[in-house]
């Protein structure tokens, strides 16, 4: 099933979608051994599971295919497949679209993806809503989008960000995905932003719960997103504390999700870092809210 279609029953119940992303082990022994952590959340009945796509390397032969394969075909949730475009060009990517075609995987989300310089950067696809154009042309499928509530890094300003956004949304673009961020007003003040300038497709809400310093700090620097002070004060207090460290992001990533459904937030998308574990404390916290 499409996920613009899962969204669009979920919204007529009056209940957000919620998602979870997992990434392919980059091991092919760990792929092997995967099926544990996807038994897990599946149980935990996500709406689609999003799988992310590495740059580069043999394009027909990507794990993301097959473990949306596994997904869809072994435990019955409907994945939708990372398509990054940048080190790729049009005859790869379209290999890949006809393989996804033949495995009745319907869902994309569409990316630029980041810069490797390791990679060669092709020419055929220059930003993510290029792309999306192009997989217009090449089937029936169902295109998701990335957005950033706070601007992409790459960005002019937050108006130029916005207006990129929108024309992803005209070339074809029918659900959107947000980056992560720690602070729910930061979403709010950008889902207004949104629809003054015309994008209406549901926009889901980007959710990552830290649970080591790492692990944020990492992401931070890749994407950008601040840190409210309240969620500074958690780190400094927990840092050497490896459990009370775990408690308190999931705390923290919980209250943000609940203030979103509060708020009728489209949907929950969980950076679950192949972590079944933090997904299902969520969702045993959520239960009766979605």
């Amino acid at each position: 099933m499409k996920v613009s279609k899962i969204v669009q029953a979920k919204k007529k119940e009056g209940k957000p979608v919620l998602s979870f992303e997992i990434f392919p082990p980059k091991k092919e022994e760990a792929l092997k051994n995967i099926d544990a952590t996807l038994e897990k959340l599946c149980d935990l009945h996500p709406d689609f599971i999003s799988i992310t796509f590495g740059a580069g390397g043999s394009a027909v032969d990507n794990q993301t295919v097959e473990l949306a394969k596994k997904i869809k075909n072994n435990y019955g949730v409907e994945p939708i497949v990372h398509l990054t475009c940048l080190h790729y060009g049009k005859e790869e990517i379209g290999m890949i679209l006809s393989q996804l075609k033949e495995e009745g995987i319907e869902n994309i989300l569409a990316l630029r993806g980041d810069i490797n310089p390791n990679i060669p950067v092709k020419n055929d696809f220059k930003y993510a809503d290029e792309l999306v154009a192009y997989i217009k042309t090449q089937g029936d499928f169902h295109i998701s989008g990335a957005c950033y509530p706070e601007t992409h890094l790459e960005a002019k300003n937050a108006i130029d960000d916005i207006h990129n956004l929108k024309k992803k949304v005209d070339a074809g673009a029918d659900h959107l995905v947000s980056q992560l961020f720690f602070d729910n007003d930061a979403f709010y003040r950008f889902y207004e932003k949104t629809r003054i300038a015309g994008i209406t497709v549901p926009i889901e809400a980007g959710i990552m719960p830290v649970t080591n310093r790492a692990q944020i700090e990492r992401m931070v620097n890749i994407c950008g997103a601040t840190l409210p002070a309240k969620f500074e004060k958690i780190l400094h207090k927990y840092e050497y504390n490896k459990e009370a460290l775990f408690d308190a992001g999931l705390a923290y990533a919980i209250n943000q999700i609940v203030d979103l459904i509060a708020n009728d937030v489209d949907g929950i998308h969980v950076y679950t870092m192949n972590n079944s574990k933090v997904a299902g404390r969520i969702c045993d916290s959520i239960r009766n809210l979605i």
